[in-house]
């Protein structure tokens, strides 16, 4: 099955790449009149559906009995979460691509159930394409050359970590909570930052850049491969609670050896 996996995989960074280059050139031509609003400040354009039709298209190839769970819909069909699915982000920082901020990437994992078995996170403007898949560990490789594999840092306390995290565009009755985690991790590591997009956060986290990533209100087309990344990685991935109900229910920390400190702190200030 290992086997199998990384042969998958191999096939689904390429097809990532595809979607890839298709993002980078519609990129050095894209107008903002062709922004559409799913809500106030939830983007999308053309370039969204058109890279999820070529991920479907290619995927279906790949492995007919797979279903899909896509950002866009673009399948027009219901998934049956329990099942074996493509879960796929066409365009991940979507928001960044439409202000030429160069960070997004094409998210894309294979999920049976809510255990992710193989993913990408192909980072459109470093050509980086980070894979995983289970028990194969994690790689990434850079330019399309040799594939190196990655490791989590080996930070074990707060005091030494750099922190990625997201800010929430719906649910703003927690922004108060939100923002009293995030001045407490101001003054107790080396730094915060916001990418803008949670795949190639958690990319970051698992080849050890950044020591941890936490975020809530994420869909599972945001961290299904990436949550793969951290696992293979040596890192650990958990929802706000402790549990691994992240990747339906939309909380996630994940992190090397310090995570379970992060997840003390955030736990502890997030249920009060």
């Amino acid at each position: 099955m290992t086997n199998d996996l990384r042969l998958l995989t191999r096939d689904l960074s390429q097809i990532a790449r595809e979607a890839g280059a298709f993002i980078a050139q519609e990129a050095r031509s894209f107008s903002r009149d062709a922004i559409e609003y799913k809500d106030f400040n939830n983007l999308v354009s053309y370039v969204d559906k058109e890279a999820e039709k070529l991920l479907v298209e290619r995927l279906h190839r790949l492995l007919p009995e797979a279903g899909f769970i896509t950002e866009e819909g673009t399948t027009g069909l219901d998934a049956d979460r329990s099942g074996l699915n493509w879960i796929i982000d066409p365009l991940d920082g979507t928001a960044n691509f439409i202000h030429k901020v160069p960070v997004y990437s094409v998210s894309v994992g294979l999920a049976q159930g809510s255990t992710p078995l193989a993913g990408v996170v192909f980072d459109i403007n470093r050509d980086e394409s980070f894979t995983a898949w289970q028990g194969g560990g994690a790689w990434c490789s850079t330019n399309g050359g040799t594939d190196e594999k990655i490791q989590v840092s080996p930070a074990r306390s707060l005091q030494e970590s750099m922190i990625a995290t997201g800010f929430p565009y719906r649910f703003f009755d927690q922004i108060q909570k939100y923002l009293h985690i995030l001045q407490l991790l101001m003054q107790k590591t080396h730094g915060m930052r916001r990418m803008g997009s949670a795949a190639i956060d958690l990319a970051s986290v698992a080849c050890g850049r950044f020591e941890a990533f936490y975020e809530f209100n994420l869909n599972s087309w945001d961290m299904a491969a990436g949550v793969l990344l951290v696992q293979e990685a040596g890192g650990i991935v958990t929802d706000f609670e402790g549990g691994n109900a992240y990747l339906f229910r939309g909380d996630i920390i994940a992190g090397c050896g310090m995570q379970p400190e992060l997840l003390k702190l955030i736990d502890e200030h997030w249920r009060n």
